[in-house]
């Protein structure tokens, strides 16, 4: 959303986002009930959630049904969401247009592994008439597409990936500095939230399969999650044998996001499924090639465009497409030159504002 805010007031919208205090399970964002705020260069308004089940926000309803006539397209980002279906009823009630980004919702892992059963059940009651009657469905890769197009439900699709800042310039040597010893060999680098989609046990299972091979390389791990999983990931590693080859760094962003971008001579993140692939996007922008899972939606992308490689997300699998980067200089440059390129004409934040505000245009004009 953040980067949807920059990009859209440029080309002349004016964008106000609703949502609700929700800031993670039990907790809660700051911030007075409803008071319009200027943030990220937009206004932004708060409805204090009242269930943390499916963050039930009477105030947000109430709002939403009393002023959605006063725009002119309403964008909904995610879906199985109490903010996402009232603000669906509200504008069509109204006449006014939407769009659904499903926010990887729809996805075959999301839908089978988590409260399969209810999800079926709304999503033939409630999202099946939401994402029929949306102006557009905002899906953000074209695998995301074909995913959730198998669900049988008649829908206007549309793909817009998501825009990355440009690359900030990393030091290398700050990450290092907080992890004294390891500032020789190769760095190999999975930036991603830590949670089971992201087959994180995969990954060192893949890399104990290269340790004797590639004796100089480190695996960097960063990205937080709950602890009791991340408890079992580093028990893990130590079990594989690998505790003084992977460096764990926790929740980074800013300077230290850039360090770990920096150091990295590959990037990697095997998932299950991912709806677009942020991460793996910023890591094209920085000019890394990358050892995507199948399941990350934009893998094909970059495989097809020579930036990186696309494997199954089993150990061998991913080990074998790490070995293939990991042992040849000269592919690694190639593809890290043509991963700076693809992101720069493909991923980037005016590439999209401008695709999204065509989009609305059409809408606007009734083409769609």
């Amino acid at each position: 959303m953040r980067l949807i805010e920059k990009a859209l007031p440029a080309r002349g919208i004016t964008v106000e986002t609703v949502t609700t205090d929700d800031d993670g399970p039990g907790s809660r964002k700051d911030k007075t009930c409803g008071v319009p705020l200027n943030e990220n260069g937009v206004i932004r308004r708060y409805f204090p959630k009242r269930l943390e089940f499916y963050k039930v926000s009477p105030g947000f309803a109430w709002w939403v049904f009393l002023h959605v006539r006063d725009y002119d397209v309403v964008h909904i980002h995610a879906l199985f969401s109490f903010t996402s279906v009232m603000a669906a009823w509200a504008a069509r009630r109204a006449g006014v247009p939407y769009v659904v980004r499903p926010l990887g919702t729809l996805n075959r892992y999301g839908v089978e592994r988590r409260r399969p059963w209810l999800k079926q059940l709304s999503l033939k009651l409630v999202e099946g008439p939401i994402l029929r009657h949306a102006a557009a469905v905002h899906f953000t890769a074209e695998a995301e597409q074909v995913e959730v197009v198998s669900l049988g439900i008649p829908m206007r699709g549309v793909v817009i990936p998501l825009g990355i800042e440009p690359a900030q310039t990393g030091d290398a040597s700050l990450l290092f500095s907080h992890h004294p010893g390891q500032d020789n060999g190769s760095s190999l680098l999975f930036l991603s939230r830590l949670d089971p989609k992201k087959n994180v046990e995969g990954l060192l299972r893949a890399f104990s399969l290269l340790a004797n091979e590639l004796p100089d390389t480190r695996l960097v791990i960063a990205g937080d999650g709950e602890a009791g999983y991340v408890a079992e990931l580093k028990k893990l590693a130590v079990e594989l044998g690998l505790a003084d080859r992977v460096v764990w760094l926790g929740h980074v962003d800013g300077d230290h996001k850039a360090a770990a971008l920096a150091a990295a001579q590959v990037f990697v993140l095997p998932s299950f499924s991912e709806n677009f692939g942020i991460a793996a996007a910023e890591a094209l922008m920085a000019g890394l090639p990358c050892v995507l899972g199948k399941g990350v939606a934009i893998a094909d992308k970059v495989a097809e465009a020579g930036a990186g490689i696309a494997v199954a997300p089993d150990p061998d699998s991913i080990a074998q497409g790490l070995r293939s980067l990991l042992s040849d200089d000269a592919l690694r440059a190639l593809m890290a030159g043509r991963a700076a390129m693809l992101a720069q004409e493909k991923y980037s934040v005016d590439t999209m504002g401008e695709r999204l505000l065509q989009l609305y245009q059409r809408i606007v004009s009734s083409e769609l």
